[in-house]
């Protein structure tokens, strides 16, 4: 397995090393209110990336205006997805609102470079291939 090319490898690698790094301070300075919060704000970013992870490899080899369809209305969808599991998690489930927005926005921040960087090493190696 090459982690360069691997990218759900590489989400679950962010993934284990963000536990590594929170378990801590998590377990001993946060409740168990703000701990689901952060696990729930994770969990959807990771939905979110893997949804469009999904989608760039679907639309990787087509034409450009259905690679652009599947990507960018991808990421519309997706938004709109995120925004509406948002604020069910807060209103609906009652979740810390500025610890579910902190990991949230953590690891969507993360997640994006890492597929932005993906989309690069994909059209890179195929350009040297044509």
């Amino acid at each position: 397995m090459n982690l360069r090319t691997n990218f759900p490898a590489q989400v679950a690698v962010v993934l284990v090393c963000a536990l590594l790094l929170l378990a801590y301070p998590l377990t001993v300075f946060a409740s168990v209110e703000i701990r689901a919060a952060v696990a729930a704000g994770a969990a959807l970013s990771t939905v979110n990336v893997m949804l469009g992870y999904m989608a760039i490899r679907y639309s990787f080899d087509r034409s450009h205006t259905t690679f652009l369809k599947a990507v960018l209305g991808g990421m519309g969808l997706r938004l709109f997805f995120m925004l509406g599991a948002f604020i069910a998690l807060i209103v609906g489930f009652g979740m810390h609102p500025v610890a579910l927005t902190v990991s949230l926005l953590g690891f969507y921040t993360v997640f994006m470079v890492l597929e932005i960087v993906y989309i690069q090493r994909r059209m890179t190696v195929r350009n040297r291939n044509e």
